[in-house]
């Protein structure tokens, strides 16, 4: 089987205990996470072989990084070793109304200072049938974001089928671009795009008929989905797919779940999971990401992709830490409709 490739920034992970404030106790738990690896790791969880790019300091901690990625069997061949910092993220999860807060620690990172033929992409690419990238690769810096749009023609110009999470994220978009300015083109290069709420707007420039104030409320309206999606595909006719997560947030610790996704011919909508105890909703989206990407390159039809893509991330919920850690076949357990969470003896 062909890898799949994902290219990206991997962060020192440090989270405040529990549910504590940060630096409520002299204590934060190190791990290690960041979009692409997230997915990177979840694909080989599901047996889907996956390497994962990116730039590491060739120091402990990159050491420790690579081998944390080695244990769920990423294959780590392609990363980069350089002189520099590996960028970290601080963590409070949040608590009923109390939402959870990230705190970025990134600038001059490793992965940020990456620029055009730093990597030799059909190399890397030579033994892969799909590519994944995100947004957020190209919101670190102008050099990044080249060295994306680089990665996408090349894996284009391959016949790889390349999917984007378009992850829109506030805080990182700070060196003279807006988002649309630099997705809109890279987007131009992507089989299967995936989105949340609000990534449409906010990184591609295409509105939605969802009322503005639906997300914080925490109703989503799937009809006006629907109508978003089809634009989206009708501006991007490289698209063969668009998948919009559906996260209704009625408190840091519930939430409902569910996606949508337009393949350009059928709109699907999954079914809908109650989320009353959420563990850890870091990394939820690219567990949906991973799942997607394992359900169209493993089920006919898309509706089947969609819902194994949801009870994934369903599933990651329950889970602490960055990346998925489930198997495929207790994803299929949940969908089909076991999720009572009696004891396995």
């Amino acid at each position: 089987m062909k890898k799949a490739v994902t290219f990206g920034e991997i962060m020192l992970r440090l989270k405040s205990p529990a549910h504590e404030r940060l630096f409520q106790s002299p204590l934060l738990e190190a791990t290690f996470g960041g979009g692409e690896a997230n997915v990177a790791a979840s694909l080989c969880n599901f047996g889907i072989p996956a390497k994962f790019v990116t730039v590491l300091p060739d120091n402990d901690i990159g050491d420790a990084c690579a081998g944390e990625l080695r244990r769920f069997g990423v294959d780590t061949s392609a990363i980069l070793r350089k002189e520099g910092r590996l960028g970290i993220y601080f963590l409070e999860t949040g608590s009923n109304q109390r939402a959870s807060n990230v705190i970025y620690d990134r600038e001059g990172s490793l992965i940020s200072v990456v620029k055009p033929g730093d990597i030799d992409w059909r190399e890397v690419l030579a033994d892969a049938d799909w590519f994944h990238i995100t947004g957020i690769t190209p919101a670190l810096s102008q050099s990044a974001a080249d060295a994306s749009l680089e990665a996408v023609k090349t894996a284009n110009s391959m016949g790889l089928t390349v999917s984007c999470d378009l992850n829109f994220r506030a805080k990182l978009w700070k060196y003279g671009k807006t988002a649309p300015e630099v997705m809109r083109e890279l987007f131009r290069y992507v089989h299967a795009g995936i989105a949340n709420e609000e990534d449409c707007q906010k990184s591609l420039g295409i509105m939605s008929d969802a009322h503005a104030d639906s997300v914080t409320k925490g109703e989503l309206d799937a009809s006006a989905y629907e109508a978003l999606s089809n634009r989206v595909m009708a501006e991007f006719p490289n698209l063969r797919y668009l998948a919009v997560t559906l996260r209704e947030s009625r408190s840091a610790d519930i939430n409902n779940w569910a996606a949508c996704l337009n393949d350009g011919k059928n709109f699907c909508l999954s079914k809908k999971y109650e989320l009353t105890d959420i563990v850890d909703r870091v990394g939820g989206g690219d567990s949906f990401g991973a799942g997607l990407i394992y359900g169209l390159k493993t089920y006919d039809g898309p509706q089947k992709a969609l819902e194994f893509a949801v009870a994934a991330s369903c599933l990651k919920h329950t889970i602490a830490g960055d990346i998925n850690r489930v198997k495929v076949a207790e994803v299929e357990k949940l969908m089909g409709g076991d999720g009572s969470g009696r004891v396995t003896r």
